[in-house]
């Protein structure tokens, strides 16, 4: 009896190591020989059309999808084509692009320059209400010269114009789909992968075109799995249920690193977190007041807590972005509480309570609480509301706070389409949200976007960049890093200091 009963046990040893041991077909992010991505998104997209979404996780899908004439390159931060095959100025209102021959839509309709004429015609019809119409506000006219020439005029010259194309809202689309299906729900693009399905509130499922222009991806499925919880999507991430995770946040940094099966990719990158004022006002308008909060605020106190994912740096325009000058690194207000001290008890500012607008973020909450416990050092009254984030940008809009702490992804990477839409009088309620209006700094923005000489550009932007720093516009608290973990199984993700990431050309080990 004993016997049988040893004999059994060891049976069943064997038949669990049998299991154990297979050949590996079986392993995270492969099944039956085909290849795959799962990432995690802690929200669900809000749509598939490039033409009407604009959120960060959605792009995740969309930049798979679609492709633009031209892309950032995440190393050289240069703009180079992508769709189109070169362009060419005969003046300083023209461009005429030639676009690449022989690629399809995914419906088997041919891209060219007539899919480029109707994709921005409708992005900027003021009938389809695009988020982002505003990118081709500088266009007066597009004009097919041939099937694979595209001429395009603009208003007035316009420097930023090739970045502008760049972007992921400028990505081209499908007219005979768009014209057939909801391209929200049921998108078509030229892109790496093809869509395949959307569970709302689950997943998005792309399979890879076998017939893309550059090439088959290696990797046959790419799934965006909603995992509301980031928690929750390392442990899966270190289970090995999802393969990719994006925009690690800083007080997990500890236990991503102490995984063995991901690698962590980190890259400075072109988002700004600031703290500004309500230029409207009339406190804010005080030099005096601005220079105080200025003084007051130790941003190496802050950065310190964001363990290496924070690039220390005064100006406005960060080391990524076109038009910073390294000479701006160092040229803000520098954190001195005794000058801050006797700049309140000389104004009386410590009698009049300041509303600190902040949004329920993470690092946000963390900015907000390091910068009252600073400011009430030098004298300050300081009071916390802590808003969820739609709640936080619509107050922000409409001017119901003292100061906040704002932040700014800038996908095209361009100096003037980072003062333009957060410091230009003409954004003022709406994309303005610092309430900011200065005719001197407006001028020095609109030289820097109304010329195509882009080192005329730079000395513009170095300017205006100088002249936000010398009045306290705004407080640089630090220009943030693009993280990523991806599975050690898998190499060859791109990730772009914009915040853009693709897995096309990720192999598997």
């Amino acid at each position: 009896m004993k016997k049988n009963w040893l004999l059994a046990l060891v049976m069943s040893l064997v038949v669990i190591l049998a299991a154990c041991s297979g050949d590996g077909s079986s392993t995270a992010g492969e099944k039956g020989g085909e290849k795959s991505i799962t990432y995690a998104a802690t929200s669900d997209v809000v749509g598939l059309s490039p033409i009407l979404m604009n959120d960060s996780v959605s792009a995740n899908a969309t930049e798979h999808l679609y492709e633009q004439l031209f892309k950032l390159n995440g190393d050289t931060m240069e703009v180079e084509p992508v769709l189109a095959e070169s362009y060419e100025n005969p003046d300083d209102l023209t461009w005429t692009i030639k676009l690449k021959k022989d690629i399809t839509f995914h419906d088997g309709t041919p891209f060219n320059a007539e899919a480029v004429k109707y994709t921005f015609e409708k992005l900027r019809d003021p009938a389809t209400a695009a988020p982002r119409a505003s990118l081709m506000e500088p266009i007066d006219t597009i004009t097919v010269i041939d099937e694979h020439t595209v001429e395009i005029k603009t208003l007035y010259p316009y420097g930023p114009f090739l970045a502008t194309l760049s972007h992921t809202n400028s990505a081209i689309v499908s007219p005979t789909a768009d014209q057939k299906q909801d391209l929200m729900k049921d998108p078509v693009g030229t892109g790496p992968y093809k869509f395949v399905s959307w569970t709302p509130g689950d997943q998005v499922v792309m399979e890879a075109n076998e017939d893309y222009w550059g090439g088959k991806p290696e990797v046959d499925k790419f799934t965006l799995k909603v995992v509301p919880e980031i928690s929750t999507a390392i442990s899966m991430l270190q289970a090995g249920e999802v393969q990719l995770i994006d925009n690690l946040p800083t007080e997990q940094i500890e236990r991503l690193e102490g995984m063995k099966n991901i690698n962590i990719e980190k890259k400075e990158g072109t988002t700004i977190y600031y703290l500004t004022f309500n230029h409207s006002k009339e406190r804010n308008q005080d030099p005096e007041f601005r220079k105080a909060v200025a003084s007051a605020v130790d941003r190496d106190a802050f950065i310190s807590k964001l363990k290496g994912l924070g690039v220390r740096s005064d100006s406005i325009l960060g080391p990524k972005v076109f038009g910073h000058d390294a000479s701006a690194d160092k040229a803000g207000t520098p954190y001195d509480v005794d000058a801050a001290k006797a700049l309140v008890e000389k104004n009386g500012y410590g009698s009049e309570p300041i509303k600190l607008l902040t949004a329920n973020r993470a690092n946000f909450i963390l900015m907000a609480e390091i910068v009252q416990a600073q400011l009430t050092e030098a004298g300050f009254n300081v009071q916390i509301e802590s808003m969820e984030w739609a709640t936080f940008l619509d107050a922000a809009r409409a001017g119901e706070y003292d100061i906040t702490f704002l932040s700014w992804a800038n996908v095209t990477a361009d100096g003037s389409e980072m003062f333009y839409p957060n410091f230009h009088s003409d954004n003022v309620g709406s994309s303005n949200r610092a309430h900011y209006s200065n005719p001197e700094f407006d001028t020095l923005v609109d030289a820097s976007r109304s010329t195509i000489d882009q080192e005329e550009r730079k000395k513009y932007l170095k300017q205006a960049n100088q002249l936000m720093l010398d009045e306290d516009v705004a407080i640089v608290m630090n220009h943030g890093f693009v993280t990523a973990a991806l599975n050690k199984d898998y190499t060859g993700l791109q990730l772009d200091p914009n915040g853009k990431w693709y897995i096309t050309n990720v192999t598997r080990k």
